[in-house]
């Protein structure tokens, strides 16, 4: 098994982004699967089209896009993506849509098709906080989320694919007074823990179970 896992580059006044330093910290084989690492731009109309080069490639069977979300206490495995762009900020190439369809074509939303509560359980027992997401916003990780479930309608049936959003690291949290954190250690462990479980779980639905929820 071959699963393509992917980190945004810094972005905004940040001059890190624990979505990538993660993902380079990552082992290269998890549970017996390959993990191919890529780097990624935080910028709308460049992101897909990298992912998707990459998927043409390797030919993963599956996807796991990792992003920051600023404010979050948890590590938050992502249920759903939707059909918007609207950028509280410009992204790195300065550009800031907002409220456009990512694609006219599309559907309105896309589910993961990994197994979040799941995931959810093993980050919590490797001792990380986690809970279920029910939003991954309307910046690029959403965008990049939506993304790679449309190519999987259009293009890349073979693959499943999801999104991790992961906290700020205690060095952003410095000038930001009352922000949660959580180290790289931590952040390592946590998409370690939820690999594993995309591996063991392939095949299997979703364990039914109530794993906390950020909507």
């Amino acid at each position: 098994m071959k699963i393509l896992v992917t980190g945004f580059d810094p972005f905004g006044s940040d001059q890190m982004n624990p979505a990538i330093e993660a993902v380079k910290q990552l082992p290269d084989t998890i549970a017996g699967a390959t993990i191919i690492k890529l780097e990624i731009p935080t910028v709308f109309n460049r992101s897909a089209e990298v992912v998707r080069e990459a998927i043409a490639v390797n030919h993963p069977d599956y996807v796991l896009n990792i992003g920051q979300a600023g404010g979050r206490t948890a590590v938050t495995p992502e249920r759903i993506a939707i059909n918007l762009d609207d950028g509280r900020i410009p992204d790195n190439a300065g550009y800031q849509p907002l409220g456009a369809p990512i694609q006219t074509n599309g559907q309105t939303a896309y589910f993961t098709q990994l197994p979040v509560k799941a995931m959810v359980k093993a980050i919590r027992a490797a001792g990380v906080p986690a809970a279920v997401s029910n939003t991954a916003g309307t910046y690029v990780c959403n965008h990049i989320m939506y993304q790679v479930q449309y190519m999987r309608e259009q293009e890349f049936p073979f693959i499943k694919a999801g999104f991790i959003h992961i906290p700020y690291l205690p060095e952003q949290v410095i000038d930001r007074p009352g922000q949660p954190s959580l180290s790289l250690a931590e952040d390592v462990a946590a998409i370690t823990a939820a690999i594993s479980t995309i591996v063991h779980q392939d095949g299997q639905a979703d364990i039914q179970s109530i794993e906390g929820t950020i909507n």
